[in-house]
């Protein structure tokens, strides 16, 4: 009641942890209210412990199977939901990415709302765009389909290679087309990270393929040391 004006009920998008709602802050602005379903952080812990389980008994039981590290992958998915359901992470994440787009006027990245945003809830601007699947609705709006193409590649490439940090779970209920012809992104639980070296390994095996010389993508691979010898 003090944060905001007004706050709808039905939500505009719901996943799997979260689900969102439009709102008007009491300053008057649009704004986008991301929220934790309830007891989702228990249920994760269900799950989790059910899976760690499964992980020992199968490395007990399966020797052929330990090269499957379920254990460790069990490890690997504790870690990453921990973060997911922590919506402090997502804004961070949402922060930076901006950051790094300060300068590009195609590509959008909502803006976090501190004040409203915590453990539980993300509040963001919201944004008004054409869903990025929407072929038709965004002729009849005048947009260049092969422009928008060029700008989301572009904007992806730059997010990879030159930041090495990126949106990483870009389908197309999480990006959209501006009136202005931008490119804008939303739901930044999953980001991935790449040092240096990666992105020079990427970006050989991509040369690679578009060239067509697969010995060559094969040589990174082994040279990356993602295929032991």
């Amino acid at each position: 009641g003090e944060l905001f004006l007004a706050f709808d009920e039905t939500p505009v998008a719901a996943a799997w942890i979260a689900q969102v709602h439009f709102a008007v802050t009491s300053e008057g602005r649009e704004v986008a209210g991301k929220i934790l379903r309830p007891g989702i952080a228990r249920a994760f812990a269900r799950d989790l412990e059910l899976l760690m389980w499964l992980g020992r008994l199968i490395e007990r039981t399966q020797p052929a199977l330990r090269r499957l590290k379920p254990v460790e992958i069990a490890q690997t998915l504790q870690k990453s939901v921990e973060i997911e359901i922590d919506l402090r992470f997502e804004a961070a994440a949402a922060a930076e990415l901006a950051e790094n787009f300060a300068g590009d006027a195609g590509f959008r990245v909502p803006r976090v709302d501190w004040r409203r945003s915590g453990r539980g809830v993300l509040t963001t601007d919201r944004l008004a765009g054409i869903r990025v699947d929407d072929r038709a609705a965004l002729v009849a709006a005048g947009h260049d389909i092969d422009v928008l193409l060029k700008k989301a590649a572009e904007a992806f490439f730059n997010q990879v290679f030159r930041d090495g940090f990126f949106h990483a779970d870009l389908h197309p209920g999480n990006m959209f087309v501006a009136p202005d012809g931008a490119i804008a992104v939303v739901d930044f639980g999953i980001m991935g990270r790449l040092d240096r070296d990666t992105r020079f390994f990427l970006a050989d095996m991509l040369a690679g393929f578009l060239s067509c010389d697969y010995r060559r993508v094969a040589e990174v691979h082994f040279a990356a040391g993602y295929v032991p010898r």
